[in-house]
């Protein structure tokens, strides 16, 4: 298939437009089946509480499983994506009521060498905290 995006249509600098998720309790349920992943400070209230965070909090897998969607809906393919990492800074805590919404935005930090660039990614909750920040390389037209 190929990215949809041209190279030379990019400059370095240039921001992505950004996406934004809505993230509720039923979402960490479903990634916890999916990903085998029971631990129960994603699910139970009253555990996260016990052992010290402020409500259940989501995975970070599932945080970065969603950054990687951004790129990969960004690009148009994600055969395209050579390096994808992620670092987690803060939690995206998951209240019953209302849950929580992230955006995650990309930045050109790099043109390079053969049609790819190096794109900068940030994901924040609601409140503006930053909850995670990446870096992708992807080959583009």
């Amino acid at each position: 298939m190929g990215a949809r995006i041209a190279a030379k249509d990019l400059t370095q600098g240039q921001e992505l437009p950004s996406w934004s998720y809505k993230v509720v309790r039923e979402d960490l349920v479903r990634y916890a089946n999916a990903s085998g992943d029971g631990n129960p400070i994603h699910q139970n209230e009253e555990f996260a509480k016990s052992v010290g965070l402020p409500d259940v909090i989501a995975h970070g897998m599932h945080t970065m499983g969603r950054m990687g969607e951004y790129v990969t809906d960004w690009a148009g393919d994600p055969g395209v994506v050579e390096r994808f990492k992620t670092r987690f800074s803060a939690m995206v805590v998951v209240p019953a009521e209302g849950g929580n919404t992230v955006t995650v935005a990309g930045t050109v930090a790099e043109k390079l060498e053969g049609d790819r660039v190096r794109l900068d990614l940030v994901a924040t909750t609601q409140d503006g905290a930053a909850v995670a920040k990446g870096e992708a390389i992807v080959a583009l037209a």
